[in-house]
């Protein structure tokens, strides 16, 4: 799976959370799930879970707390990928 992929299904899992609409649609790499997109702490939480269900991997608590923008989460994904 390449990073345009990862991307993609990634922007599937943030829609739900993404309280800033144009942020989301404009969505890049460096777009911060926070002060971007306005995503609350909890629903981080929900989304490294819908992550872990979709790319079928486990995410650690220290991923968890870097994971806090789409380039981010991206490398940790195909990490976790490249580990299977």
């Amino acid at each position: 799976m390449d990073r345009k992929e990862l991307t993609e299904k990634l922007k599937v899992i943030i829609k739900p959370y993404a309280a800033n609409t144009e942020a989301y649609d404009n969505l890049t790499e460096e777009t911060d799930f926070i002060n971007d997109l306005n995503i609350n702490s909890a629903n981080l939480v929900d989304i490294v879970l819908d992550i872990e269900e979709t790319f079928d991997v486990v995410i650690d608590n220290t991923d968890m707390e870097r994971m806090l923008d789409v380039k981010t989460a991206i490398e940790i994904i195909e990490t976790k990928l490249a580990a299977k």
